[in-house]
C-alpha cells in the first residue's frame, strides 16, 4: 500500500456511513483493502469481520482490533408535522447535536438528507434560551410536512438508522485528516495498512484480526468475535479523543501530531503492565513517538478481550483525533503512520518466552 493508497483508504472509510448496528457499508469498504490471497475474511451476524491468515501457524498468535462502527441515531417515532424524533448511538454530548446534517436510511436503503433541528431562537421563551440543550427536544426535519408524506413519501420507518453528513478532507500539505467517524475509522485504516505489511506465510508469528461492531454502544461486537478467535496478545487501534486544545499542558496526554496514546488504565481496564512496558520499551528503541496516559473516564474494546480466555494481554494503541463523539474531528497522519510502525514492530518482535512472562 503506497502513501496514495493510504490517503484514499482513509478518506473512504471515513465517508462511510457505519452507525452502531448498521456497520454494512463500513465494513464492504474495509473488505476492499484486505488481500484476499493472503487473509480468509468472514463476517459473522454481528457484523464484526473476522480476518485470518490462509497460512496459519507461528510462534505468538497476535490479535490485531478496531471497531468498525461510528456514532449516530436512531429514529424513534413520527411526529404528525412529519418530523423525527430520535435516540443517540453512542456517547453523543447534547450541544453537539443540533443545527448538523445528517443522512436517514430508509426502507429502500436509500440515505435522506435531513437537519437535526430545535425550537428557533425566535419562538423561545427566556426561560428555553438559557436552558440546557436536551435530545429529547430535537427532531430531525427532512423536509416531509406530515406523518404519512415521510411514512409513504420519504419511506422513513422507525428504526431507521441516522449518520452525520459530513465528508472527509485530506489536506496533504499539512498532514491531517478532517471528517466524520475518525473514531475509530482511523483506527480500522492503521488496523488494514498493518495487515497489509505483513506477509502470514513467512512471518514467525501468526497475525488475526477482527473489524469489531457496535463499540459505541458497549463493546458488543468483540463479545461475539472473541469465540471465533484465539490470541496469546493483543493490540487494539482507536481513535482516541485528543486533549490537546482543552487541557492544561502539563495534564496533556493525548496531543494531535505526537504519536500514538498507550492507555494505562480508562474505567474499563488497567492495561496488563508487563505488555504495556514491553510495547513502550520497543517504541523508545525504534524511536517511534507515542504518549502515555492515565484516565479516569473512556472505554474500549481492550476491556473486553483482556477478559477473555486466560486473560489476553492488551494494549491499545489510540490515534488522537480532535473532537471525537461530534460530527466532525481532526487528525494527523503522521500519527496513524507511527501506530502502524509500533505495531508492526510489536508483531515482528515478540516471542514465546515474551508472552510466558506476562
Amino acid at each position: 500500500m503506497n502513501s496514495e493508497q493510504r490517503l484514499t483508504m482513509i478518506q473512504r472509510l471515513s465517508d462511510a456511513y457505519g452507525v452502531s448496528g448498521f456497520e454494512d457499508q463500513a465494513i464492504a469498504e474495509a473488505r476492499r483493502w484486505i488481500d484476499s490471497e493472503r487473509y480468509v475474511i468472514a463476517e459473522d451476524h454481528m457484523r464484526n469481520l473476522i480476518i485470518k491468515p490462509k497460512a496459519f501457524g507461528g510462534e505468538v498468535k497476535v490479535l490485531l482490533d478496531a471497531h468498525s462502527d461510528e456514532l449516530g441515531f436512531m429514529v424513534q417515532a413520527i411526529k404528525p408535522n412529519g418530523t423525527l424524533t430520535f435516540l443517540p448511538l453512542g456517547g453523543w454530548a447534547a450541544n453537539n447535536v443540533s443545527a448538523h446534517k445528517v443522512k436517514v436510511r430508509n426502507r429502500q436503503g436509500e440515505y435522506i438528507s435531513g437537519i437535526v433541528a430545535a425550537k428557533p431562537v425566535h419562538f423561545m421563551t427566556e426561560r428555553e434560551r438559557h436552558a440546557a440543550s436536551d435530545i429529547s427536544t430535537m427532531v430531525i426535519d427532512v423536509g416531509s410536512r406530515s406523518f404519512e408524506e415521510t411514512r409513504d413519501i420519504f419511506q422513513i420507518d422507525i428504526g431507521a438508522p441516522v449518520v452525520p453528513d459530513v465528508a472527509c478532507e485530506i489536506q496533504h500539505e499539512r498532514g491531517l485528516v478532517v471528517g466524520k467517524a475518525l473514531d475509530c475509522r482511523i483506527g480500522v485504516a492503521a488496523m488494514l495498512e498493518t495487515l497489509d505489511q505483513i506477509d502470514p506465510a513467512g512471518h514467525r508469528n501468526a497475525v488475526c484480526a477482527c473489524l469489531s461492531s457496535q463499540e459505541e454502544v458497549g463493546d458488543r461486537g468483540i463479545q461475539t468475535a472473541l469465540h471465533q478467535l484465539e490470541a496469546d496478545v493483543a493490540i487494539v487501534f482507536e481513535g482516541c479523543p485528543a486533549d490537546d486544545t482543552f487541557t492544561e499542558d502539563w495534564l496533556c496526554q493525548t496531543a494531535m501530531g505526537k504519536g500514538p496514546m498507550l492507555r494505562h488504565m480508562d474505567r474499563s481496564i488497567i492495561a496488563n503492565p508487563r505488555w504495556m512496558r514491553q510495547v513502550l520499551d520497543l517504541a523508545h528503541q525504534r524511536q517511534i513517538p507515542v504518549q502515555e496516559s492515565v484516565r479516569s473516564g473512556g472505554g474500549n474494546n481492550g476491556a473486553m478481550i483482556q477478559l477473555s480466555q486466560r486473560g489476553i494481554p492488551t494494549v491499545v494503541l489510540g490515534i488522537p483525533v480532535r473532537y471525537i463523539h461530534s460530527h466532525h474531528g481532526i487528525a494527523s497522519l503522521a500519527d496513524v503512520e507511527a501506530a502502524v510502525a509500533l505495531a508492526k514492530a510489536v508483531i515482528d518482535t515478540v516471542t514465546a518466552a515474551d508472552v510466558a512472562g506476562l
